[in-house]
């Protein structure tokens, strides 16, 4: 589909699948480049739906890897994933950052098909990612659920919480005094969303480069718009201009 121009400069990008979802077996590839001082937002138009795994296929694989080159910025934020009974699915992401690159990418993943009373009836998600910031790492995930041997919701892993959340902020060269202030301002907006039993959330500064928000809720209801108080603080405070959300087209 064509590119939409954004206010603020850049261009809006809708990723994707006319299959409706991600099939056992199948393999998908995302190659994301953006030039030097270039501005683009991705997003999807739904949810990423995994199917059902299928006697003789391979796990599904999702690998996605973009470079952002000097001065350029992504915007990054897809959909919910939501991991249907049977499943299973390798998601891998790498992100490279050039000098002066910024980043915004948020990430949501539901239990299942809730409404069909599924809730962590998938057998297997394996999910990396990776950000670097001038071949610098700044981040690294790299987590497997299987709920068939090792159940969420024992006290030590999840408990009653069922949706998980996560934005990463950064900006290659900030002083990390900047990523401390905006650890502090999105704190802030965690705990006003915070309420132990329904939703949790948090904010904590990497190493270099960039800061991350979490939270963990029992409702998708509570997760998104969350995320996008989230990003837009962060966003004003990083570049200076308001966030502009998705324009969705279904």
């Amino acid at each position: 589909m064509r590119a939409f121009e954004l206010p603020n400069a850049g261009a809006l990008v809708h990723l994707n699948n006319v299959s409706g979802g991600v099939l056992a077996g199948d393999k998908l590839l995302l190659d994301v480049e953006l030039k030097p001082g270039a501005a683009a937002q991705l997003t999807t138009t739904g949810a990423t739906r995994l199917y059902r795994h299928r006697a003789g296929s391979e796990d599904s694989e999702q690998h996605t890897n973009f470079t952002v080159g000097d001065n350029a910025m992504l915007e990054y934020l897809p959909d919910a994933v939501i991991p249907f009974a049977n499943s299973r699915h390798r998601q891998r992401t790498e992100i490279h950052l050039g000098t002066g690159a910024t980043l915004f990418w948020w990430e949501m993943l539901a239990p299942g098909r809730q409404a069909s009373g599924e809730r962590f009836a998938f057998e297997r998600l394996s999910v990396k990612s990776e950000v670097y910031a001038v071949q610098r790492p700044i981040m690294r995930e790299d987590y497997v659920l299987e709920p068939q041997r090792r159940n969420p919701v024992a006290m030590a892993r999840m408990h009653r919480y069922t949706h998980t959340a996560s934005l990463c902020a950064a900006q290659q060269g900030r002083p990390p005094a900047f990523w401390r202030e905006l650890e502090n301002t999105l704190n802030e907006i965690a705990k006003q969303h915070t309420s132990p039993g329904d939703t949790v959330w948090g904010a904590s500064m990497l190493a270099s480069d960039g800061i991350v928000v979490r939270g963990l809720s029992t409702s998708s209801c509570y997760v998104h718009k969350t995320l996008v108080e989230f990003w837009k603080a962060a966003r004003v405070a990083i570049t200076g201009v308001e966030s502009v959300p998705p324009r969705k087209i279904y």
